[in-house]
């Protein structure tokens, strides 16, 4: 399947030759992604697939689109980047042209709206919104900043550079998800119970993770993790199907958080509730 020479501004882009597969797979993925307005490289992108589409011949065309709707993809809920794409088109531009950034910040971890220069090395998108990786020069280190925190952001004329060696692989080291501690790395391991113990499984949850099923089904997680604070928030959230085996402080922690739990629900006991 060809395409010929299309303008698109002053340029003009080459013939590109598609299998049937890989316009399914292009139309199939803009199309459901392309919906989802915190994924903001997606709504071009959908519209390409439109184009393409269009330029099918017609049994092909009909084809695919009886293929498409049998396809559905349900990314999980995402932070909607709409009225915060201001701020996203300028960090683009500061990370293309590698200009600074002077950004206030709501931050969760000083519980106060901050204020430094940033100089953004990558933008991430994981799980259900984009950050910005970068050094800044409160904290004097690299640090993670959510773009839908971002309170204010002025576009530098002072440049900077990327560390030589620099990678989001190396920075994050083994944390959970975003937020590496300082330290050595723990190993941790959870049982699960045999209820959910598939489920688990089921999921490379992450790099690390080694699975061990017991004789009365049970499963043995283990991991190794750059902090315990993100792993705690995920183990809280299987709550009575899952036991911290080790490390003691993991263990201490999720236990103490159950404690405060009971201690809150048997505090509005008696309480009337709206039904």
């Amino acid at each position: 399947m060809q395409r010929g020479y299309r303008m698109e501004g002053s340029r003009l882009l080459p013939p590109t030759n598609f299998t049937p597969e890989e316009a399914l797979s292009l139309i199939v993925l803009c199309q459901e992604l392309g919906n989802h307005s915190g994924l903001p490289f997606f709504a071009p992108a959908r519209n390409a697939a439109m184009k393409l589409e269009s330029s099918l011949p017609a049994r092909l065309r009909d084809y695919l689109r009886g293929t498409v709707d049998a396809v559905q993809i349900q990314p999980p809920p995402n932070n909607s980047l709409a009225v915060h794409k201001p701020v996203f088109d300028q960090f683009l531009e500061a990370v293309a042209s590698r200009q600074c950034v002077r950004i206030r910040y709501n931050s969760y971890t000083e519980w106060e709206q901050i204020c430094t220069r940033l100089s953004p090395y990558r933008l991430l998108f994981s799980r259900r919104s984009w950050y910005v990786i970068g050094r800044s020069s409160l904290h004097r280190a690299t640090r993670t900043f959510n773009l839908s925190r971002v309170a204010d952001a002025e576009l530098l004329e002072d440049t900077y550079e990327i560390p030589a060696g620099f990678s989001i692989d190396r920075y994050l080291r083994n944390a959970w998800h975003l937020i590496p501690e300082p330290g050595t790395d723990s190993e941790v391991v959870v049982r699960f119970s045999k209820m959910v113990a598939q489920n688990v499984a089921e999921v490379t949850w992450h790099k690390t993770q080694k699975l061990t099923f017991n004789d009365d089904g049970t499963l043995d997680f283990r991991v190794k993790v750059s902090g315990l604070n993100e792993i705690s928030w995920w183990i809280l959230g299987y709550g009575d199907q899952a036991e911290v085996i080790r490390p003691t402080a993991l263990r201490n922690t999720v236990a103490e958080c159950a404690q405060r739990m009971v201690e809150r629900y048997n505090g509005h006991r008696g309480s009337t509730l709206d039904t």
